[in-house]
């Protein structure tokens, strides 16, 4: 079974990878699609009706446009191609859940043991909650470029640097903390990361309305979305989070802490980097909450958590000796 799970791995990161290329299709070339009907569809200008003489004129900003039976769109090629990316996402999310149940059967135990699980499961986590956003957005359907990106790269960077061959927990990991801990870490981690393509993106569509045209804000002219609805995503994914990461860094954690080791707190390398993480995205969802911080601070700032929980990921593991240097270990 370990064998069926490596292989599965390399299977789910070519169906990303191959989804991947179908996003950048449509995002490159799908001006014909009804995503890219709503990029280049001009905006309105509100005249007259309830503004005084001598204003300027108000400028709508565009929406996707709606679909009736007295306007039927044939779809471009562009979403053909959006279309079939969207399938082979889903492919790749079966492939990833068979990685993480073969994995699990050849451990006997849930597969988050070490630092190349953890990414597997934290990764598969992001890779449902963006299948649940474009069920109930579509219209979103770009970001999958993006976000597919992220699961290559991740999922690149845990088969070449952190993978572990199956074998059993160690001592320290032998708890009922085990499940609550690591698992609300792992889902909020997910969320995190999906929190993070909007965000990336809300900051490259904001500055190009603002008129920027060096790269990165270039790749705002085919973003359909407008950047407020990038914006709102963003606080969702991480509003819904954050209480996750709560219980899981600042009170599971410390808990099982106690529990296997007598104290709370040690300063131990991950502890402090998990704390980081909490107190960079609470000054997030408080500057997201005050009106006088601009939106793109407060999303600077987001981003900025994400760079934390990177950090706790790899250079932690990698680069520092602790309590939780087992993260590697099989």
């Amino acid at each position: 079974m370990a064998n069926v799970s490596d292989q599965l791995m390399a299977l789910a990161v070519l169906a990303y990878l191959a989804a991947m290329v179908c996003y950048a299709g449509e995002y490159a070339f799908g001006r014909r699609s009804r995503i890219g009907k709503a990029a280049v569809r001009p905006a309105r200008q509100l005249v007259g009706a309830g503004a005084p003489a001598g204003d300027e004129p108000v400028t709508e900003v565009p929406s996707d446009p709606p679909v009736t039976s007295d306007s039927p769109v044939k779809p471009g090629r562009g979403e053909i191609v959006g279309r079939i990316a969207v399938v082979l996402n889903v492919v790749a999310l079966a492939l990833h859940l068979g990685t993480l149940v073969t994995r699990g059967i050849a451990a006997d135990r849930m597969p988050w043991g070490n630092m190349y699980e953890y990414i597997l499961s934290a990764t598969f986590v992001g890779s449902t909650v963006f299948m649940a956003v474009l069920l109930r957005r579509p219209a979103l359907r770009h970001l999958g470029l993006f976000s597919s990106l992220a699961l290559v790269m991740l999922l690149g960077a845990a088969a070449l640097i952190a993978y572990t061959p199956v074998g059993p927990l160690v001592p320290a990991l032998h708890s009922y903390w085990f499940i609550f801990h690591v698992s609300t870490i792992i889902i909020s981690s997910g969320i995190f990361l999906i929190g993070a393509v909007p965000a990336a993106m809300f900051l490259v569509k904001n500055g190009y309305d603002q008129g920027k045209r060096s790269f990165p804000f270039t790749l705002g002219k085919r973003v359909p979305t407008s950047a407020t609805a990038l914006e709102r995503l963003t606080f969702r994914l991480h509003a819904f989070a954050f209480p996750l990461f709560t219980f899981g860094a600042l009170i599971a954690g410390p808990l099982w802490a106690e529990a296997s080791w007598g104290r709370y707190w040690g300063w131990d390398p991950k502890e402090v980097w998990a704390f980081i993480s909490w107190i960079v995205y609470a000054a997030y969802l408080h500057a997201r909450a005050t009106p006088s911080v601009k939106r793109t601070v407060a999303t600077w700032i987001a981003l900025l958590g994400f760079v934390t929980m990177l950090m706790n990921l790899f250079g932690v593991n990698l680069f520092f000796e602790g309590l939780h240097s087992y993260a590697n270990a099989g």
